[in-house]
């Protein structure tokens, strides 16, 4: 690679350490620590001089390819002492070390996006390029997120924006006067502002839902229901604060409508399968449903993509894996774990701050709540 010479206090750094001392995302002080060393990889690659702002998808995606091949604890290993990144990826192709995880490498990734956020924050780039540089775990069912273009063709689909019919899923893709808005419509919408598991919130109680200091909340946990409730695992029982953009597509007011109705159940019409896999049928159909309007071919999209698009959303937003984990029911230290576990202020005003920094440049969603109150169409809920 081509070394560039940064002005005085333009290298990459020198410019970290002003990050660092700002810690506009409050990050740990050991995790910021990781991130130096992380950071320090990719300086090793492009040179120590080279012009902060001059960090681009071409030098990420160099660096990225480096990592893919970098072994583990390189910089502990005797056999790559006194060598560049590019040099021990070179000697291992010899020696045969294990290279480093698809997490780790996300791990790299995630520390210089976070610090990519803030230099473009504060006018040294552009844009991020380390946005969509993430790599997918490998697994034996492949999940990618939603792009911004693909959930737009989603979103004024006739699922979305009235169909045929919703007594079954050939209707869907049918363009019609019938607005589905049961748990069909408000699990996707949910998962895009949440990160929530579709079970999660397919179970949720009406009473799930409530105020906490003056912030609407949902209560995940595997309470109630007669014991028919369940989460994956002790970190997934959480509180997590009602996105601001599922107020405007009005979420509280279809919670006011199942409270005023006298259900217990906020989706009475979810179901599970004969294996008691919450909404797994609708699930199903959903992926089917993607096909059918073109989105889909193969494996990659479902609904779970709403949950790994929030993953890249925090990303985006300038935050480490591990200050939003725990929103989305991974292991942390800050969870809600028995009983309604009420959160001290302090803390539940961190979980709104983050839950509102979800976002999805250039998603148009208006044309979802100009429906609502559309006096011809024939609403469909629970």
């Amino acid at each position: 690679m081509t070394r560039e010479t940064a002005a005085p206090g333009e290298r990459i750094m020198e410019v970290f350490a002003i990050y660092e001392r700002e810690n506009p995302k409050n990050i740990k002080a050991d995790t910021l620590a990781q991130a130096r060393r992380d950071i320090g990889t990719f300086v090793d690659y492009v040179g120590s001089t080279y012009p902060v702002h001059r960090i681009d998808k071409k030098a990420v995606r160099e660096w990225k390819a480096l990592l893919l091949n970098y072994p583990v604890k390189a910089t502990e290993t005797k056999a790559f002492e006194g060598m560049k990144i590019a040099q021990i990826v070179k000697h291992n192709e010899k020696i045969g070390k294990p290279t480093i995880s698809t997490n780790t490498v996300n791990r790299y990734l995630s520390g210089l996006g976070a610090f990519c956020t803030w230099l473009k924050d504060n006018g040294y780039l552009d844009s991020n390029p380390v946005t969509e540089m993430f790599l997918t775990k490998k697994k034996d069912k492949v999940v990618f997120p939603f792009k911004v273009d693909q959930m737009n063709t989603l979103f004024k689909s006739p699922f979305f924006t009235g169909c045929q019919s919703d007594d079954a899923p050939r209707f869907w893709s049918k363009p019609g006067n019938v607005l589905i808005r049961d748990h069909r419509y408000w699990v996707p919408l949910i998962m895009l502002y949440s990160g929530a598991r579709p079970a999660e919130i397919a179970q949720l109680a009406v009473s799930d839902v409530r105020q906490e200091h003056g912030h609407w909340v949902m209560h995940i946990t595997d309470e109630g229901d007669g014991g028919n409730k369940s989460v994956k695992n002790e970190e997934s029982m959480r509180l997590v604060p009602v996105h601001n953009e599922l107020v405007k597509l009005g979420f509280l007011e279809y919670h006011a409508d199942m409270k005023k109705a006298g259900e217990d159940r906020l989706f009475p019409l979810a179901g599970r399968n004969s294996r008691g896999q919450m909404i797994a049928d609708f699930s199903r159909d959903f992926g089917r449903y993607l096909t059918k309007i073109g989105l889909k071919s193969g494996r990659g999209l479902s609904l779970y993509s709403f949950r790994h698009g929030v993953f890249d959303a925090y990303r985006r937003a300038g935050y480490l894996d591990e200050q939003f984990n725990f929103m989305l029911g991974h292991a942390s230290g800050n969870k809600v774990t028995g009983g309604y576990g009420i959160l001290p202020q302090g803390i539940l005003e961190q979980r709104v701050e983050l839950v509102n920094a979800i976002a999805y440049p250039d998603l148009k969603l208006d044309h979802l709540r100009d429906k609502r109150e559309s006096p011809e169409a024939r609403v469909a809920t629970g």
